[in-house]
């Protein structure tokens, strides 16, 4: 549970991250990037760390994989420990590949100028300390959201109990 947490922490910070940039400049969509455009958008992406949330996925497929011959054959841990590591090794440098994709949609839905003023403000003072409180930010307003969420659930079941009641029903 607490990983899965984890993981929705992560993926609300890329989205508010995400929401920031497109509140910072609006989205010129169905350009082509230039090669400069995407070497401002891969700096923006390494500046920002906003593949952080991928990270997990190429050893989280691969323990996938090991999980399903593992049903089949328990017996097969040792083996199967062995050649994920190996796996790993292995499939590591295709996480550019998500890094790159990344930049390039950046690229796709904002200008290289606007590419540039993003990176300089996320290069600022400010930016940088967007950068590092941000994740406290998102997870204060998660834990606020889901006891605002509990407290509007209690309320709501109350309401519904009450219209029940009074049609009869025997809560």
């Amino acid at each position: 549970m607490m990983c899965f947490l984890q993981a929705t922490r992560r993926a609300v910070r890329v989205a508010a991250m995400a929401a920031t940039l497109a509140v910072a400049a609006p989205a010129a969509y169905a350009q082509q990037p230039t090669p400069s455009a995407i070497a401002t958008a891969k700096e923006l992406v390494a500046t920002t760390g906003s593949t952080a949330l991928f990270t997990p996925l190429i050893a989280g497929v691969i323990e996938q994989a090991k999980s399903v011959f593992l049903q089949q054959n328990p017996a097969l841990a040792k083996d199967l420990n062995e050649i994920a590591a190996k796996l790993r090794a292995e499939y590591a440098p295709r996480f550019n590949e998500i890094s790159d994709e990344v930049a390039r949609l950046y690229a796709t839905h904002f200008t290289e100028s606007e590419l540039k003023d993003i990176l300089t403000f996320y290069k600022s003072p400010t930016g940088k300390k967007m950068l590092n409180e941000q994740p406290q930010v998102v997870d204060a307003s998660m834990r606020f959201a889901q006891n605002w969420a509990n407290a509007l659930s209690e309320d709501v079941v109350g309401k519904m109990r009450t219209e029940l009641k009074k049609k009869g029903h025997a809560m």
